[in-house]
């Protein structure tokens, strides 16, 4: 019955625009604090140490790499390289921008970065 309250809150809440992760976070607050007994200490507890894993503490850490990079210059220099070196082939926007994201990626070494990276620069052209 409680799997039923959890589904029909959690679609209520999305329905009504709320935005998901909003929505899934009220929802398991709700059934914490209406159907269990869980003290607040505990979840506060839960929360902050799920924060502390170094491993998900590099993603944000790897896209602030590639904002630095982008603003640094150092991805206009590349994609103007790639340009040069795939950019009079047909197709040549397209080709420099898969080119310029190898080495960005080669470079920074996360896909995330070179998402934000290249992607800000390139998508509006390619728009």
């Amino acid at each position: 019955m409680s799997a039923v309250i959890i589904f029909v809150l959690l679609t209520f809440l999305m329905l009504s625009g709320m935005p998901v992760s909003i929505s899934l976070g009220l929802t398991v607050l709700t059934f914490l604090f209406t159907f269990t007994q869980t003290p607040l200490d505990s979840v506060a507890l839960k929360l902050f140490t799920g924060i502390e894993k170094f491993e998900i503490m590099a993603i944000p850490f790897f896209i602030l790499a590639g904002n630095f990079l982008t603003h640094g210059g150092v991805a206009k220099r590349m994609i103007f390289f790639a340009t040069s070196m795939v950019g009079h082939l047909r197709g040549g926007l397209g080709l420099s921008a898969v080119f310029a994201c190898a080495l960005f990626a080669a470079v920074s070494g996360s896909s995330p970065a070179t998402v934000v990276a290249i992607g800000s620069i390139l998508l509006p052209a390619m728009v």
